[in-house]
């Protein structure tokens, strides 16, 4: 089963292989890059919008270029205002070839108030923990998660979850896509 995925960054498309992998045989992941239309630190819905279009712009692309994908994802970090408090997490938007799509979320993790003034003005996440952390690309490691984290939660590990919560709809199809 051949899966697109809206990202380059092997994290990501690490993550959609392993979440793909415990309900389907022969996965295979092809990440693709393409544009979100959102900023690229997205607030809020933003996130949702995000991932929805890199999804969307896969099936495009597939139909367009007869690549030969069953589903397409996109997958959005992006900080969310609950409760007064300011969240990181990330939304998974998964579109099969007939138009279903399924939305899920990671967990959601609190930021501080220290990075949060950064995204607010628009700075991504990672160059954010890249200037505290004195690392490069963290992003495509653990990401801000496993710094907060002391690296017992890891990006990858993340999103994993949020990418099962997504499948829901497609291994119940039964109980979501009735007609």
């Amino acid at each position: 089963m051949k899966v697109l995925v809206g990202s380059q960054n092997p994290v990501k498309i690490e993550a959609v292989k392993e979440a793909f992998s415990k309900y389907f045989d022969n996965v295979e992941v092809i990440g693709m890059k393409v544009d979100s239309k959102v900023p690229d630190q997205p607030i809020n819905e933003e996130t949702f919008e995000g991932a929805k279009n890199r999804a969307l712009e896969l099936k495009r692309i597939n139909e367009e270029k007869n690549i030969g994908a069953e589903f397409f994802v996109g997958i959005e970090a992006g900080i969310i205002k609950l409760y007064s408090k300011w969240f990181g997490f990330g939304v998974m938007c998964v579109a099969d070839n007939k138009g279903k799509i399924g939305i899920g979320t990671s967990s959601h993790f609190e930021l501080p108030g220290s990075i949060v003034k950064h995204l607010l003005n628009r700075v991504e996440l990672g160059d954010v923990m890249d200037r505290i952390t004195g690392d490069h690309n963290t992003k495509q490691k653990n990401g801000a998660i496993g710094f907060l984290t002391k690296n017992v939660i890891d990006r990858k590990n993340l999103y994993v979850h949020g990418l099962i919560v997504s499948l829901l709809p497609f291994i119940n199809e039964n109980l979501y896509f009735r007609t």
